[in-house]
């Protein structure tokens, strides 16, 4: 199927996508500051720039979007239909990146949580996070 924007469109709507401060972000601070939880935002000495640093905890929260980071599974992970080698290409990388930034902070002695945007959106992370929280 054919993009049913123009390439001009497309890249404008792309580059519209904000990667600080998403709607689904701002929902999970907002749930751990009201358990009483503080934290910092995206710290540029932690690889990949967690969304979430609570370093009395030594965790980091990465809130992901399915279908950037590729949520296994999930129906927002769906592959585009033009420029299907470049997207390949790109999601890799994401990926591929995604696993060594978790990696690095794990061997620094981080706990790492990832909360995908479609539990976000079914309101299914609060038990999840806090199971991963209690920890």
């Amino acid at each position: 199927m054919a993009d049913s924007l123009t390439p001009k469109q497309r890249s404008r709507n792309m580059a519209a996508i904000k990667s600080k401060d998403t709607k689904p972000e701002i929902k999970v601070r907002k749930f751990l500051h009201g358990l009483g939880y503080r934290y910092r935002l995206h710290d540029r000495d932690l690889p990949g720039k967690p969304d979430i640093v609570m370093k009395k905890y030594k965790t980091v929260i990465f809130v992901n979007g399915c279908y950037w980071h590729r949520h296994p599974g999930c129906k927002f992970a769906y592959h585009p239909q033009s420029n299907i080698e470049f997207w390949g290409l790109k999601f890799q990388q994401n990926i591929d990146r995604d696993r060594k930034n978790y990696a690095n902070l794990e061997e620094k002695g981080w706990h790492v949580i990832i909360i995908w945007e479609c539990d976000i959106k079914n309101n299914s992370y609060e038990k999840k996070l806090l199971k991963q929280l209690e920890r």
